[in-house]
């Protein structure tokens, strides 16, 4: 959730990230009126008990002809106490359900509006232009049996497919070279639960307004997870955590599989394996000090840019518009690559500065140089997944409808070169 200092002494600064994102400005008010109601129902209970430890120690020294009555006063006073702060608790929850609705405070410079109205702050590589009709990359991986759509309805119903063959080996090269370069840049390797309890996906944000993406096993209360940002958050939940002496963060590369339902999205980009209800997927993940949180955001944007250079992909970044950015995420960057068969882009990895939003409500904090402690700043950023065989395949496609592989991927595939049709 937010800081209840911001929310108390800047609220027009929350306002108008509310209002940039869309979102309900009257939750400010809300929240204020709960923090005021909560902090006097505090004081009431502070006082009341400051009240009853004083006449605890006049009833001590009372003499023994007078305790009997003290004590049926202490008594009064002990249920006045117990009443007082039953109120400061329910003052408590009741600012808590409020102010966790407020979603993250975009960072200054993220462009307002919904979906449409992203900045594009770049678009690097050069985008392939064919002097034969392309094919898209549903003809291709079916014709070279890399993926199998018909078999994966069949076996559990649309958008799910199999990887076949040299499918099932370029989604783990792809997800090998991306381990490599993670544990290069001193990511410590995860492979994360894919199913959590409530309280862990709650608490990264995701049963907010996009519950209805989440698949949910009430018989167990547990979550399937649509990508291991929900556990890495969760993996130092309740901690105080050591950072190294020269300010380093920690940074873990999650590996998973991850669910999606994609609920609302019928017709949208469903050919193919563009938009699908299961893949897998390596998941960046920091945690840092908060004044570190921009520079590591624009570490990891240069983790994923790289990857797609090197695998020969034209692509484009993305500003995400604060209505686009999800409760968490106080800025995203969103890189898009170039899809031919469509003439546009189409989002292959996105990364985000969560600032200390999720650690609030996750409970992760450092101990400052006073001693106390203070949330952490989180970021997530993906570095592979399945969906970027969609641009691999259409940008790499020749015209006998092989595909020529990257020079970076063939170490991963035993030195192959090229994806034949059998």
């Amino acid at each position: 959730m937010i800081d209840p200092v911001l929310l108390r002494e800047s609220p027009d600064v929350v306002r108008k990230s509310q209002r940039a994102r869309g979102s309900s400005v009257q939750l400010v008010d809300q929240a204020l009126a709960a923090d005021t109601e909560r902090r006097a129902a505090i004081l009431e209970f502070e006082n009341l008990r400051a009240e009853q430890n004083a006449f605890g120690k006049q009833v001590a020294a009372a003499p023994k002809e007078e305790k009997k009555a003290l004590v049926e006063q202490a008594q009064a006073l002990a249920a006045s106490v117990k009443l007082a702060n039953q109120r400061a608790t329910d003052a408590e929850n009741a600012f808590v359900e409020t102010a966790r609705q407020i979603q993250n405070i975009v960072i200054d410079g993220v462009p307002e509006g919904g979906e449409d109205n992203f900045v594009t702050l770049r678009e690097v590589g050069t985008k392939p232009v064919f002097d034969f009709e392309p094919r898209d990359h549903v003809e291709l991986g079916e014709t070279l049996g890399v993926f199998d759509l018909a078999r994966g309805a069949k076996v559990s119903g649309a958008r799910f497919y199999f990887l076949t063959g040299i499918g099932a080996r370029l989604e783990i090269a792809l997800m090998n070279l991306a381990l490599d370069r993670a544990l290069a840049a001193g990511f410590t390797p995860l492979i994360t639960p894919t199913l959590v309890r409530p309280e862990t996906m709650d608490g990264t944000g995701f049963l907010g307004e996009h519950a209805d993406e989440v698949y949910y096993l009430p018989a167990d209360e547990l979550f399937l997870t649509g990508t291991s940002e929900v556990a890495l958050a969760g993996f130092h939940m309740g901690e105080i955590l050591e950072f190294p002496a020269d300010g380093a963060g920690l940074r873990y590369a999650g590996w998973s599989t991850c669910y999606r339902r994609e609920a609302g999205s019928h017709g949208k980009d469903t050919r193919g394996i563009l938009r699908v209800h299961q893949f897998n997927k390596l998941e960046m993940f920091s945690y840092v000090l908060p004044e570190n949180a921009e520079a590591e955001h624009e570490a990891l944007l240069g983790y994923q840019e790289g990857m797609l250079t090197d695998l020969g992909l034209a692509y484009r970044v993305i500003d995400v518009a604060a209505g686009d950015l999800g409760s968490s995420a106080a800025r995203k960057f969103d890189t898009e690559a170039w899809v031919p068969s469509q003439q546009t882009y189409r989002e292959l990895t996105s990364t985000s500065n969560c600032t200390t939003y999720q650690a609030r409500r996750l409970d992760t904090r450092y101990r400052t140089e006073t001693g106390k402690t203070a949330p952490v700043a989180t970021l997530n950023g993906t570095l592979a997944t399945t969906r970027w065989i969609v641009a691999l395949l259409e940008t790499h496609q020749q015209a006998d409808g092989s595909v020529v592989i990257p020079e970076v991927l063939r170490p991963y595939l035993g030195g192959l070169e090229l994806i034949e049709a059998k």
